[in-house]
């Protein structure tokens, strides 16, 4: 698996519907004890910032925990394209973890193409034929 970076990092908003009114506070809390998820209350938008590693958690993961205690998401429409297109994202991004990086600036890799391109002033015509062109 690849190293750890900065780039795996999510930064996502978890928007709860309005009512109960202190649903950003409690779930802050709540996520704040899960190892390796920072969460951040915004109570007056009924809203939580968290931060997470890709390649340990996702949101789809925080969002059905929350709503299995009985935590309730915001439903417009809005927010369900925005929450589809960060499960989607997150889900492309995991399985790009997985796939091992190539070393695209090796030596071997050059010289095997140019052994088998064909370059500089070579010609297959016979060297027959060439005289009478």
């Amino acid at each position: 698996m690849k190293p750890h970076t900065d780039q795996h990092q999510q930064h996502r908003d978890i928007v709860f519907s309005a009512l109960p009114t202190d649903q950003a506070a409690q779930a802050a809390r709540i996520l704040s004890r899960i190892v390796g998820v920072t969460a951040q209350a915004h109570i007056r938008e009924h809203r939580v910032t968290v931060q997470y590693d890709v390649s340990e958690h996702n949101l789809l993961e925080l969002e059905t925990l929350l709503c299995d205690i009985g935590f309730h998401l915001d439903n417009h429409i809005l927010q369900k394209i925005k929450r589809a297109l960060a499960h989607y994202c997150e889900e492309v991004q995991c399985d790009n973890l997985h796939i091992p990086e190539h070393n695209l600036k090796s030596r071997d890799v050059y010289v095997q193409v140019w052994g088998n391109h064909p370059h500089g002033d070579h010609d297959d015509t016979p060297e027959e034929l060439r005289r009478y062109l």
